[in-house]
């Protein structure tokens, strides 16, 4: 990132989206309306910076000048009268032959889809609040006022989440003299991280852009995009020039369909195509390697056929390109293995929620590689930093960092030539390529050459079909009469979701009665029963239980019975809690199994005494999970209130209650650590998740030891969040999006305060003051000095924290102790797959 993202610019946009909500409903039309205003009111800042330095107005002059922006806005000016002269300049402006080309270019055909002067007054009271010399920070909010788009395009493109581009362009490094183009760029995100990390790799020790004009003006020249959309194309020119492109080379070209561009090569390819095809297919021209009527298929051979001999490109890609078996993916892959593939990256299925559960991997291509090795490295991304929820929550584990780190240290052998053989990556394996072509299909999911990194482990392998019976559920009874008094469970994937995982499954949410099993012909299944769900989405979700009771079930879901000579039903249901649906669905367009597709799921078999030991070993620590888990999911800090204590507001008991610093934010290690919204998950401001900073910081917004960070502006899940600062060895600034509160010691103890800010009582009540926005919350800073809490003496306050500083230790060694089980239980199920000899 080039700049932090400013959280009242950020802020602003969301408020400008809620006030035009009401009359203009659809996203898009947000979007365009806004970026209508900006530029309109940039050209006017333009023209005032002119004036401020003895020059002229040109964009603003003449017969044009009635339209400039401080007269829209000025004092005195009616409601009607505003929207009369705004309506006006929306459609002469575009004649003005004093404005650059594309800013003619958005404002041609732009027209106000509304009438309502109050409206359009409380508009443009908030564009107006936004400065062209702010535009590099605005670059980044702008691109969060584009995420307001959202939903997928008719095309099937989808917005590409920043830490997946940023992981992308990592790998394939940008150089500054290299041509890097997107050819369906969408909003420009690849091309402006692309641009953002060569200038994060052209800066001097001390932080200066080490750039010269003529290498600036080289990168303009060299970096393009195509977009088949005239509306992503106006957006994406605008989202670069935010971002300090003047004159974007961003063309509006179908990619698939029209030659024009054919003979154009680039060095660096980033792109995330469109998934889906029209109905008929693509009708591409015939000059493709492979052909398809395939969308993916058609960008991902353009892709490789218009890098340079060195060049390097870093795809999305479904995962139907990875091992369809159609004759046109099968060419793809051949050809891709053959000449231009150095790896594959599997992501998780969530990364495009909540628009998909659309499950991808990021081809990493390398011409100059593909000819000098003969190997295809595989890496394995289970958690990208959130949840596998709608809303995507930010989580702990963050596996992209890891395979960055190993996939470059992959490349860097690779390019050197030596080194390769000892290379052991701890998220993936080496594939040679021989080895993808023995199978005719080039097949590219990672599971399929799982076992070359077990060497020669003497587990047997064998498909889950010939020791299980593997048959689908029973169509769900339509009928409320075949429900009515119901006595038999009748298990649907929303069962098997509601746990995710379980070895002791009982009570379905529904019972069918007598009727319906009688009339219908329901197939009852034993306890011992795996249940694997085989469409909807738990089936990307990897859900699984074991059937402990008798029960009915859906068919959506497959029913696996292991034959008891063969395996253990346990077994069966740990081995296959290791298996990746998603490397194997065959449509990734919708959730959807086969019943021979899980059959030819292949899991290790051990002896029934090594199978029985290993599910007695996970089980006793299963148990000590949950009891831990128990513990730690049910405590919460309670302080019980005497009626006696008198109250006291938050802005009387803390010598300050300020907003953070707005600084520039560093990955890599600089004179300052920094707060952040991520610093303050677990009570404790988390050192090791700050980042840097080499500004210069008044010492008022450095941290002192009894601070309190409070977490003021965020989606309303995690609002009124709190951490306390229990100090550093070295200077930690303040950061934005945190409230600090730094509490009068000799009135409040701040581990009181901590404590109280964390009930469950002061957070509700928090909550009500806070602002709806689009995307989040916000809490006013006056608001909060407003909160009152008890005040007890301060030998009582010093008893509450303590006694709860107690029981959060137990707390945190039960956390721990989930931890060190679930590591061992990972690797119970590693030494069954071999991993572990």
């Amino acid at each position: 990132m080039g700049s932090m993202l400013d959280v009242e610019t950020k802020r602003r946009i969301d408020n400008v989206r809620d006030i035009l909500v009401g009359k203009v409903p659809d996203p898009k039309s947000q979007v365009e309306q806004i970026t209508i205003a900006l530029i309109y009111k940039f050209m006017d800042d333009v023209d005032a910076e002119s004036e401020e330095l003895g020059g002229r107005r040109s964009f603003f002059a003449g017969e044009f000048a009635r339209y400039a922006w401080r007269n829209l806005v000025r004092s005195g000016l009616g409601g009607h009268e505003a929207l009369a002269l705004y309506k006006e300049a929306l459609e002469r402006m575009p004649q003005n032959p004093e404005i650059p080309r594309l800013f003619r270019d958005i404002l041609a055909g732009a027209f106000l889809p509304y009438n309502d002067p109050e409206t359009l007054r409380l508009f443009l009271k908030e564009i107006d609040g936004f400065r062209r010399e702010r535009s590099d920070g605005f670059g980044d909010a702008y691109e969060h006022l584009l995420r307001a788009l959202g939903a997928q395009g008719d095309a099937g493109q989808f917005l590409t989440p920043r830490h997946i581009i940023e992981f992308i362009v990592g790998i394939v490094d940008p150089q500054k003299h290299e041509r890097v183009l997107d050819p369906a760029c969408g909003t420009a995100g690849f091309l402006i991280a692309a641009y953002e990390h060569i200038r994060r790799a052209n800066r001097g020790a001390d932080g200066a852009d080490l750039l010269t004009p003529a290498e600036r003006e080289l990168i303009a020249n060299n970096f393009a995009g195509y977009d088949i959309s005239p509306d992503m194309a106006r957006l994406s020119r605008v989202n670069m020039h935010l971002h300090g492109f003047l004159a974007p080379n961003i063309q509006e070209y179908d990619t698939l369909t029209s030659e024009d561009f054919w003979t154009q090569y680039a060095d660096v390819i980033l792109a995330n195509p469109p998934f889906m095809s029209p109905k008929g297919g693509i009708r591409p021209h015939g000059r493709f390697s492979v052909q398809s009527k395939r969308s993916e298929v058609l960008f991902t051979d353009y892709i490789a056929e218009h890098l340079t001999s060195g060049g390097r490109a870093g795809i999305i890609v479904p995962e139907g390109v990875i091992f369809q078996s159609q004759g046109a993916h099968t060419q793809l892959r051949k050809m891709l293995v053959e000449k231009h593939l150095a790896a594959v990256v599997s992501l998780p299925a969530g990364v495009f929620q909540p628009y998909s559960g659309v499950k991808t991997s990021i081809l990493i291509l390398d011409n100059a590689l593909a000819r000098r090795t003969d190997r295809v490295a595989f890496f394995k991304v289970e958690i990208d930093g959130f949840d596998l929820g709608a809303q995507r929550r930010p989580i702990a584990r963050n596996d992209l960092p890891a395979v960055q780190r190993e996939l470059r240290e992959y490349l860097r052998f690779a390019r050197a030539g030596d080194g390769l053989d000892g290379f052991a990556p701890a998220h993936g394996l080496i594939v040679e390529k021989s080895r993808l072509a023995a199978g005719g299909d080039f097949n590219l999911s990672m599971e399929r050459y799982r076992e070359t990194r077990r060497g020669a482990s003497e587990v047997r392998f064998v498909q889950l079909g010939d020791i299980a019976d593997i048959v689908s559920g029973n169509p769900a009874p339509q009928g409320a009469e075949y429900f009515e008094g119901g006595e038999f469970p009748f298990v649907r994937t929303s069962d098997v979701g509601a746990v995710h995982r379980s070895a002791n499954f009982t009570g379905a949410a529904d019972k069918v009665n007598r009727k319906a099993v009688d009339e219908l012909r329901l197939r009852l299944y034993s306890p011992d029963t795996v249940l694997f769900p085989k469409s909807g989405a738990s089936t990307f979700l990897n859900h699984r239980v074991l059937l402990k009771e008798e029960a009915f079930v859906s068919s959506h879901l497959a029913c696996i019975i292991p034959d008891s000579d063969e395996a253990l039903p346990e077994y069966v249901y740990y081995m296959l809690c290791n298996v990746d649906a998603r490397e194997f669905t065959p449509d990734q367009a919708y959730p959807s199994l086969r019943l021979k597709d899980i059959a030819e799921i292949r899991i290790p078999l051990p002896s029934l005494e090594a199978q029985a030991a290993l599910v007695g070993e996970i089980e006793g620590y299963q148990r000590v999970l949950d009891g831990a888990r128990a513990v730690v999911e049910g405590w919460r800090p309670r302080i019980v209130v005497d009626p006696e204590w008198p109250l006291a507001r938050l802005g009387d008991v803390c010598e300050s209650i300020q907003n953070g610093c707005s600084v520039q934010q560093l990955d890599t290690e600089g004179r300052f650590k920094v707060t952040r919204i991520q610093t303050i998950a677990e009570g404790v401001v988390d050192l090791e998740k700050t980042k840097w900073t080499d500004d210069e910081v008044p010492a008022a917004k450095f941290m002192d030891k009894g601070d309190i960070l409070f977490s003021h502006i965020n989606s309303v899940q995690h609002l009124a969040k709190t951490a306390i600062f229990t100090g550093a060895p070295m200077p930690v600034v303040h950061g934005i999006n945190l409230i600090r509160l730094r509490p009068m010691q000799r009135i409040v103890l701040p581990a009181f305060l901590h404590w109280y800010m964390k009930q469950d009582r002061f957070v509700e009540m928090a909550v009500t003051f806070a602002q709806l926005a689009v995307n989040q919350a916000s809490i006013k800073l006056s608001d909060i000095r407003s909160f009152t809490i008890p005040l007890p003496p301060l030998e009582v306050q010093r008893a509450l924290a303590e006694e709860i500083e107690a029981e959060r230790s137990l707390v945190d060694a039960n956390r721990e102790l989930m931890e060190r089980m679930a590591s061992r239980i990972a690797g119970v199920v590693g030494r069954a797959w071999g991993a572990g000899g």
